[in-house]
């Protein structure tokens, strides 16, 4: 039996709003290093049909029914997991984890508190999606154990610049702490993995046995294009690629971290949309976050919003 962990980030661009990080869990009766034809095989089958339920988030949310998509995908996953009902916001957190924001010098993400889910999908069609996604993964052998998230918006984010860290610092930290804590709940004999490629860091090795806990780390490649590496006391072995999306574990993980930043951004402009009339919305990336704070300027004033907790710096 081998647990496979896929990670993967959204947000990570962004001046606005929160970076956050999701890992999900799976079993599978194939050995490590048979896991990844076996998932080949259920993407290649039962997920190749248009539209798809479970892809990269870049795939699933584009057009003007996205969101519903992306959280319909994600909430049949929840239920997979053995998740109870998520129907508000905090039942979320409790699901995944950490991804409110906390202790934050402004009251722009308390309507997330009241938020009911889904928000645009309706719950009959997660729970079927669910139906016909537990059919295919059983005939695999595959079965979906947990799913995982972690929130760091601006002020938290700029706390960590402030001590030496720069942004894939922090996101190689953030994932690679969550994927542990992961591996700690689900452990299991062999442990496989997947992580996107954090930036355009190479080098994991010592991350990986820190946040480990690993006193010997073999570095098995380190190219532009992969960086394997295996830790012989906790019978893992982990791999950051580029394009690691097309896996399905890294997928459904990159569909979670992006839901919940779409969840909080909706918040955010819905906060601030009333505060400033005529204020478009933005998705926070550099560009419209500039005309967004210039737009938005008056009423941040008004707000008494310290810079450090609403614009994440570079």
């Amino acid at each position: 039996m081998t647990l496979v962990i896929g990670t993967d980030e959204a947000g990570y661009g962004p001046n606005l709003g929160p970076l956050v990080v999701a890992a999900t869990a799976w079993r599978t009766a194939a050995p490590v290093d048979g896991a990844e034809a076996v998932f080949e095989h259920v993407a290649a089958g039962a997920w190749n049909s248009s539209p798809r339920m479970w892809a990269d988030s870049k795939t699933i949310h584009r057009g003007a029914r996205g969101f519903e998509a992306l959280e319909r995908g994600v909430h049949a996953a929840l239920e997979l997991a053995g998740t109870p009902k998520i129907d508000h916001w905090p039942a979320l957190v409790a699901a995944l984890g950490a991804i409110g924001p906390g202790r934050q010098p402004t009251a722009d993400w308390a309507r997330l508190e009241s938020l009911r889910l889904p928000a645009a999908a309706a719950a009959d069609s997660c729970h079927a999606a669910a139906a016909a996604a537990r059919t295919a993964l059983a005939t695999a052998e595959i079965v979906l154990v947990g799913i995982a998230a972690r929130a760091i918006y601006p002020l938290e984010f700029n706390r960590l610049l402030a001590t030496g860290l720069n942004k894939s610092d922090i996101l190689s930290q953030a994932t690679l702490e969550l994927a542990a804590a992961v591996h700690g709940r689900h452990a299991a004999a062999d442990t496989l993995v997947w992580c996107d490629r954090h930036g355009g860091r190479k080098a994991y090795a010592g991350l990986v046995g820190h946040h480990f806990s690993a006193p010997l780390v073999h570095a098995l490649a380190e190219t532009t294009a992969r960086s394997t590496y295996a830790v012989p006391a906790a019978r893992l072995r982990i791999e950051f690629s580029v394009g690691g999306e097309s896996r399905l574990p890294v997928a459904i993980a990159s569909m979670t971290a992006k839901y919940v930043r779409e969840l909080a951004m909706q918040a955010f402009n819905a906060f601030w949309g009333e505060r400033a009339a005529g204020l478009a919305p933005t998705a926070g990336y550099p560009v419209d976050a500039r005309r967004w704070r210039d737009e938005a300027a008056a009423a941040i004033a008004r707000e008494k919003i310290p810079p450090e907790g609403l614009w994440r710096r570079a």
